[in-house]
């Protein structure tokens, strides 16, 4: 195996570069991951990040001629222009970061700030970019002299790392947040542990809470509870901070103290990964992200007076520093959010090791993966052609930035139950008022412009010549176009069952609200929203009475 190397170019709509589909990143290398056992562990440790370096040299060497001197690319618009690529972020895990800096482990990769200091909520000056240059330029000489310059600067000897010859690049500038890794599966992870140790709110009451959360569209349920959890991926952990203040809002801390300073240090933590997230930002949200961090540590010590932790020096913790500067200079966190290359490894990888069935077998990984690419390729020419070929006068899809949609009604083919009689309807379902409201949905059909006593007696009057109906268990909400159609939200009415081991599954009726042009706004329970079941079979009652 190796890793992947991925690239991007930086004005690519971030609609278009998140999604794996639409190939905007680019897998151009992989990285050997050999051990090399047979060196020390130190030596070893040196070798495999000259090694990284060298690799990373190969891959981005041409960068640093043509960011001098620029290529003529051809852009979207069919206008050829001169263009200058310069190296702008590195994207990656706490780990890569400090790999790709030459920094040791432990030490903040963007700022000099000491190992002991790594919990204050302070600034510290950033890493100086020309001085680590003129010190990795001593490698060519003596290696006695090399080392001592290294270590008086607090650097790895690293034989020229492959961002010294870069043209304007400052690689301690280019590191980038990570809501992956550095948030959700290293800050958030240390808040759960915290909140769910025994100094505080203990696993059987957060694992408690967790059970009796009622269903929701929007909120993922761990039925068993959060604290036996193992290998917990980042999609359970966006699951687990969805619920996490609502876990813990109304339980005490041991001996009946207060958990006031624990509430806001959790919610402090949470608003910040929320607004860190903003696919937009503005010096409001910003102002409001620097508050949420200053909120958190100045009642982070309530974990330490509660015997929970020692101390706060972890650099994911320090690097949420770095968060506003970094999305001043970058733009918001997803444009570089490690999640994206996580979906293409797993999309391309993994698929390529399936493939191949080889554990080990880099270049038949790489050989699957081209001809995947040229058969990609392939099919994009035929489609173009087939394009070409059709009259003129076709729609065109426009182009530029996503323009707002607004929110439309998908339902199943098939209904959940073909036949529910109206007496299930009202005892199963709860839809006490159903023939009444089919009766009125059938007449104002029939007689669009009737209202008020004459609706009434027009529905009363009404002939239902049948005593069942098809019913709906579920109702999704899309927005998007059919291309790029997403579930935003859903509805669920299901009475009380059994599966098919005999157990009980309870009933879940969700709340709707419906809005009418003659009646504004009702909040009524999803059976009876569900009980006016569908619109085709109403309109098939309104023509059979008619």
């Amino acid at each position: 195996m190796g890793y992947p190397v991925y690239v991007t170019i930086g004005n690519v709509l971030k609609d278009i570069r998140r999604k794996p589909s639409r190939r905007a990143q680019i897998l151009v290398a992989y990285i050997p991951t050999s051990k090399l056992e047979g060196l020390g562990k130190t030596a070893r440790r040196r070798a495999q990040a000259n090694l990284f370096h060298s690799c990373l040299q190969l891959v981005l060497g041409p960068i640093t001629l043509y960011g001098k001197t620029g290529v003529a690319m051809v852009g979207g618009d069919g206008v050829w222009r001169r263009c200058h690529p310069i190296f702008a972020c590195f994207v990656g895990d706490y780990p890569e970061q400090a790999l790709a800096t030459c920094t040791y482990y432990g030490r903040c990769p963007k700022c000099l700030v000491s190992p002991d200091q790594l919990g204050e909520r302070r600034s510290f000056p950033p890493w100086d970019h020309r001085e680590a240059v003129g010190i990795y330029s001593l490698a060519d000489g003596g290696v006695r002299q090399f080392h001592a310059a290294c270590r008086e600067g607090g650097l790895k000897p690293v034989f020229h790392p492959f961002w010294a010859m870069f043209p304007l690049v400052d690689i301690y500038l280019s590191i980038t947040p990570d809501i992956l890794h550095q948030l959700l599966q290293g800050v958030m992870k240390h808040l759960i542990s915290w909140v769910t140790s025994l100094g505080a709110f203990g696993p059987a009451e957060i694992d408690a809470q967790c059970q009796i959360i009622p269903p929701n569209h929007h909120i993922m349920l761990f039925s068993k509870g959060i604290t036996m959890l193992s290998r917990v991926s980042g999609k359970e952990h966006k699951g687990i901070c969805r619920i996490l203040i609502g876990l813990v809002v109304d339980l005490p801390l041991p001996h009946r103290r207060a958990p006031t300073r624990v509430l806001r240090a959790v919610r402090a933590l949470l608003d910040f990964l929320y607004l860190a997230q903003f696919r937009s930002h503005t010096t409001d949200t910003l102002r409001r992200l620097e508050d949420c961090l200053s909120r958190f540590h100045e009642n982070k010590a309530v974990f330490t007076d509660l015997g929970i932790q020692k101390h706060f020096n972890f650099p994911k913790i320090h690097s949420l520093l770095h968060y506003g500067s970094s999305i001043t200079l970058f733009g918001t966190t997803d444009n570089y959010n490690t999640e994206q290359t996580e979906r293409l490894h797993i999309d391309f990888t993994k698929a390529a090791y399936r493939a191949t069935n080889h554990k080990d077998e880099l270049p038949q990984m790489t050989t699957w993966l081209g001809r995947l690419e040229k058969v990609q390729q392939h099919a994009e020419l035929v489609m173009s052609r087939q394009e070409l070929g059709q009259q003129h006068g076709t729609s065109v899809k426009p182009t530029g930035p996503p323009q707002p949609t607004t929110r439309s009604l998908k339902m199943a083919l098939h209904p959940s139950i073909k036949a529910v009689s109206f007496d299930d309807i009202h005892g199963l379902y709860g839809a006490v008022q159903f023939q009444d409201a089919l009766g009125e949905f059938i007449a104002r059909v029939n007689y669009p412009g009737i209202s008020g006593n004459a609706l009434h007696v027009r529905a009363v009057n009404t002939l239902i010549p049948f005593r069942s109906v098809p019913v709906f268990h579920k109702v999704k909400f899309i927005s998007g176009d059919a291309e790029s159609a997403e579930i935003v939200d859903a509805m669920h009415v299901r009475p009380e069952q059994k599966d098919k081991h005999g157990r009980v599954i309870p009933p879940r009726f969700d709340t709707a609200h419906v809005l009418t042009q003659s009646q504004g706004v009702h909040d009524r329970t999803n059976r009876e929203f569900q009980s006016c079941y569908g619109l085709n079979m109403a309109q098939n009652a309104a023509q059979v009475t008619g």
